[in-house]
C-alpha cells in the first residue's frame, strides 16, 4: 500500500511512501523507528513538510513528529522555554509574545516546526534561531538515549547545523530550549524594520511589519504551493564582492564577521528577469524571485528544471553559484541538492 505525501509537503507535489506513521511521544517515535529498521526500511522524520521537496517516490516509512508542549521557567534575566519538537513555529512566536517573552518577533511567520528550526538555524530579517537557541533535545531512536545538545555543540552556521551532518541518520529532534532576555533590545537592520525608531518601538510593530513584508511577498502555499525561500543567500569573497559592486552598485550585501559578504539572491535571480519563468508546472514567483512554485500541477522533475534553470542563469551572469536552502528528499532519504540542480 502506498500513502500520497502530498498534503504532507507544503510543495504539494506528488510523491509516495511506503507507510506514514504520527508519533506524539519521544517513545512512539522511536518504536516506529525500530519497526522500520527492523523491516530493512529508510525512515524520514517530517515535522510540517514546509522546507522539502520530494524527488520521486520515497521507499521507506515517514514519522510525522508530533511532540507537543510548551513549558517556561524564569531566572532573573531571562525567560526559558521548552518547546516541543511537534509544535508550530508561528504559533510559538506569537505565544511568546502573547505572555509578554519577546526576541522572536523577527522569525515570524516561517512555517514548520520548532523541531525543524535547529536544523536549518532559522533566520530572517537579522535574527537567527542560534541567537535564541539555549539547547536541542535529541533522542537515538535506536537505543532510546536521550541527548542534550548545547548551543556551541549544534555548530549553528547560515542555515548550517550539526544536524545537517553527522548527526543527520542519527539522532531525531525531540525538543528545543530557548532563551529571551527580559532586556529586550529590537533588531531592526533589514527591510522596512529600518524604518522603525529603536527608541520607542514595542515587539508587537516588529511582528506587526514583519508579518506584513512575509504575507505581501511570499505566497501562501495552499493557493501556490512552495517551500518558501529555496535557495540560500550566498556568501562571497571580498574580492567577489568588490567585483560585483563594481558593475552593480545597487546590489544588496551585508558584510559579514569573517570578511565574507552575504548577498541577496532574490535580487541576483530578479536582474536575470526571471520573474514568472515557467518551466513545465513551476515558476518563478512574481513577486518574489527568490520563492519557486508549484503554480500549475508541477511534478518533481519540473522544480529540477526550473531550479537549474535559475542556477544557471545567475552562475553566468555574476559569477555566483547558488545552493538550494530547501532539503531534496530522494528515494531513501535526503540528496544532495546541488548535484540534483548542477
Amino acid at each position: 500500500m502506498r500513502i500520497s505525501l502530498k498534503p504532507f509537503n507544503t510543495f504539494g507535489i506528488q510523491s509516495n511512501a511506503r507507510e506514514l506513521v504520527a508519533a506524539e511521544s519521544a517513545e512512539q517515535l522511536s518504536r516506529a523507528w525500530r519497526t522500520a529498521s527492523q523491516h530493512g526500511l529508510p525512515v524520514l522524520i517530517l515535522g510540517e513538510g514546509s522546507n522539502v521537496f520530494f524527488t520521486e517516490d520515497y521507499e521507506g516509512v515517514v514519522i510525522l513528529n508530533r511532540i507537543k508542549g510548551i513549558a517556561v521557567t524564569e531566572s532573573e534575566d531571562a525567560w526559558h522555554l521548552h518547546v516541543g519538537a511537534g509544535e508550530n513555529w508561528h504559533e510559538l512566536v506569537k505565544y511568546s509574545l502573547a505572555h509578554g517573552m519577546h526576541g522572536l518577533e523577527n522569525l515570524a511567520l516561517i512555517p514548520g516546526c520548532v523541531g525543524s528550526s535547529p536544523i536549518q538555524n532559522i533566520g530572517a530579517y537579522g535574527v537567527e534561531l542560534k541567537q535564541v537557541c539555549e539547547y536541542v533535545d535529541c533522542i537515538d531512536p535506536e537505543s532510546d538515549e536521550m541527548v542534550r545538545l548545547t548551543n556551541e555543540q549544534c555548530r549553528f552556521g547560515y542555515r548550517d547545523s550539526i544536524f545537517k551532518h553527522e548527526y543527520q541518520n542519527r539522532y531525531v529532534i525531540i525538543g528545543v530550549g530557548i532563551r529571551l532576555p527580559k532586556n529586550w533590545q529590537p533588531v531592526l537592520t533589514y527591510g522596512d524594520l529600518v524604518c522603525l525608531d529603536p527608541q520607542t518601538v514595542t515587539p508587537q510593530q516588529v511582528f506587526d511589519a514583519v508579518c506584513h513584508m512575509r504575507s505581501s511577498k511570499l505566497p501562501d502555499p495552499k493557493v501556490n504551493g512552495n517551500a518558501g525561500s529555496f535557495f540560500k543567500n550566498p556568501v562571497v569573497s571580498a574580492e567577489q564582492t568588490a567585483a560585483l559592486l563594481k558593475r552593480y552598485p545597487d546590489a544588496p550585501h551585508y558584510p559579514q564577521t569573517d570578511g565574507s559578504t552575504k548577498l541577496a539572491a532574490g535580487w541576483l535571480i530578479d536582474r536575470c528577469h526571471l520573474k514568472g519563468y515557467r518551466s513545465g508546472g513551476a515558476a518563478v514567483h512574481r513577486h518574489q524571485a527568490l520563492v519557486l512554485i508549484n503554480e500549475d500541477n508541477a511534478v518533481s522533475r519540473d522544480i529540477i528544471n526550473l531550479a537549474r534553470h535559475v542556477r544557471q542563469c545567475v552562475g553566468e551572469k555574476f559569477n555566483v553559484w547558488l545552493e538550494p536552502e530547501v532539503r531534496f528528499i530522494g528515494r531513501t532519504g535526503e540528496v544532495n541538492a546541488v548535484e540534483q540542480i548542477a
